[in-house]
């Protein structure tokens, strides 16, 4: 008979700590968004969170060395949906947008969000792409209720996606998070209301939606990291870690402002 996997649940003190790692994620996004245009590398981008995560006192960054990725921050562009491994020949240019993924860990816990920036103008349907995105994230943090189901989550998404065009990516997931980056349970995008783990007071996760313009089948690169959409069509991505409290959801990762589906020049 297999183990139960454990959901380990938080005290308000340790949502606080956890709390504290976000808000350097939301500061890192909000000067992040105006250095996300062309002709930046995706090295660049990596080498300027790193010591923006470093100059706050006791973070560090969550992803670096985890599972061995390379990175401090996971950047994918256009077609890569997540894990994308910065790179000195990866130059953003007029009209791509860029996904960064951050973790970060202070005081032994952690924090993980992630933003899609418009790099330039993009085209209607990458915008669209953006905003759809967007507004799935906020309904699946809408329905992550003390009481509800993991599977409320992923029906939020669904309903928010609704009769666009777009895949939701189903292979990936977001999780529960606290002393590791990864903890039970698994949050999926898809889902049936009233269905899979009770959502309880203390519990922390890691909701993140992710669509693409075509296909929700995925693929991953001979780098071993890089996941790109399987017919290569642009894909979005956008997290916030939330704690569940008896007064509702909680974000405690900040978005910035005036970006995701907004334009940075």
């Amino acid at each position: 008979m297999r183990p139960r996997k454990m959901i380990h649940l938080k005290s308000p003190q340790e949502i606080e700590i956890i709390a504290r790692g976000g808000a350097v994620i939301g500061a890192l996004f909000q000067e992040l968004a105006p250095r996300a245009v062309p002709g930046v590398s995706t090295r660049q981008l990596d080498e300027f969170c790193e010591e923006f995560i470093r100059s706050h006192d006791g973070a560090v960054p969550a992803f670096q060395g985890l599972y061995g990725f390379p990175g401090a921050v996971c950047i994918s562009m256009n077609e890569e949906i997540v894990h994308g491994i910065p790179r000195d020949d990866r130059v953003l240019d007029e009209g791509d947008i860029v996904s960064v993924d951050v973790g970060v860990k202070l005081d032994g816990w952690c924090s993980d969000s992630a933003w899609t920036f418009a790099v330039g103008e993009v085209d209607h349907r990458t915008r669209s792409l953006l905003d759809v995105t967007e507004a799935a994230l906020d309904a699946a943090v809408e329905a992550a209720r003390v009481g509800g189901h993991v599977g409320d989550i992923g029906a939020a998404v669904m309903t928010a996606v609704g009769d666009h065009a777009m895949g939701i990516v189903r292979d990936l997931v977001g999780h529960g998070i606290g002393r590791e980056v990864h903890e039970e349970p698994q949050v999926p995008n898809v889902g049936r209301v009233g269905y899979g783990p009770l959502l309880r007071e203390g519990m922390v996760l890691a909701i993140e939606p992710m669509l693409s313009l075509g296909s929700d089948q995925i693929q991953t690169l001979d780098d071993g990291w890089t996941v790109v959409t399987a017919d290569r069509s642009r894909s979005a991505h956008f997290e916030h870690t939330v704690a569940l409290t008896s007064d509702g959801p909680r974000i405690l990762t900040g978005a910035p402002t005036g970006a995701g589906s907004e334009t940075n020049r």
